[in-house]
């Protein structure tokens, strides 16, 4: 095959990799949340059929998290601000959840996937555009079916929405009064019990899809991960720079509206068919 032939969808997913790179710098907050949006849109220009594009974009996004996830959990266990035991406690239900999260993308209709995409993200976006970090919750993180069903949940959604699930353990940590630093490490932890799962997952629900586009393995675009990964470290730091002297609370509030025009271009897409 000739590079003209691939040219574009390497040029679109290059631009792809350093714009989710800097923004994931400059919000603090990478994943899906970022790369999903961008993927679906490049995935569209470069003429990926459009039944396959939303299963296209989290199944590339999520294999995308793998290696930054394990460096992540590496780094913030070799500090010490990991709750061991709550990743154990979490481990197994998750993983469960991954794999209900499988199951649902293999028998998913692009519709399906937009829209629980516009759920969430509309949740999400209210809450950084509301919430408050002293908002807590009385007693310790709770034990038992309750934290393990949450697990489940984790995974599934966190499959999903092709994130590591930080912000949903991020959330309930800090909502029982665990420190910032604790509930950011832990769900660092946890990135790769998700991702790594999840990447195979994918790979499996689109394992016999006709259309999918070159060097694509089921719903992972090889190409689009290879090309991502390097382009999106590199612009990280950028990000972060560009982040520094700006309040915390406009970055919040900066995230929140981003996640509100992504929520209505996926609402037009879905209106327009």
């Amino acid at each position: 095959m000739e590079f003209a032939e691939i040219a574009p969808l390497v040029i679109a997913l290059l631009v792809g990799g350093i714009s989710a790179g800097f923004v994931s710098g400059l919000l603090g907050i990478g994943g899906g949340s970022i790369l999903v949006p961008i993927l679906f849109e490049v995935f569209g220009l470069v003429g990926v059929a459009d039944h396959l594009r939303m299963h296209l974009a989290v199944g590339t996004s999520i294999a995308v998290i793998v290696p930054t996830s394990i460096r992540s959990a590496l780094a913030h266990k070799a500090k010490g601000s990991v709750d061991l035991d709550l990743v154990k406690t979490l481990a197994i239900p998750v993983v469960t959840g991954v794999a209900l999260g499988a199951i649902t993308a293999r028998y998913s209709n692009r519709e399906g996937l937009i829209l629980i995409w516009i759920i969430v993200g509309t949740l999400m976006s209210l809450y950084f555009a509301f919430g408050k970090e002293s908002w807590r919750l009385p007693g310790d993180l709770p034990h038992g079916h309750f934290l393990k069903g949450y697990g489940v949940f984790i995974g599934w959604i966190s499959t999903l929405l092709s994130i590591g699930g930080g912000v949903f353990i991020t959330t309930l940590m800090t909502l029982y009064g665990r420190s910032i630093r604790q509930a950011i490490g832990t769900a660092a932890s946890l990135g790769p019990i998700v991702a790594a799962p999840a990447t195979l997952g994918f790979i499996w629900a689109g394992w016999n899809v006709a259309d999918r586009p070159v060097f694509s393995l089921g719903y992972v675009s090889l190409i689009g991960a290879a090309i991502i990964v390097p382009a999106s470290v590199l612009m990280a730091p950028l990000g972060v720079r560009a982040a520094h002297g700006i309040p915390k609370s406009k970055l919040r509030l900066t995230f929140a509206i981003y996640l509100a025009i992504v929520v209505f271009r996926f609402i037009w897409n879905l209106a327009s068919g």
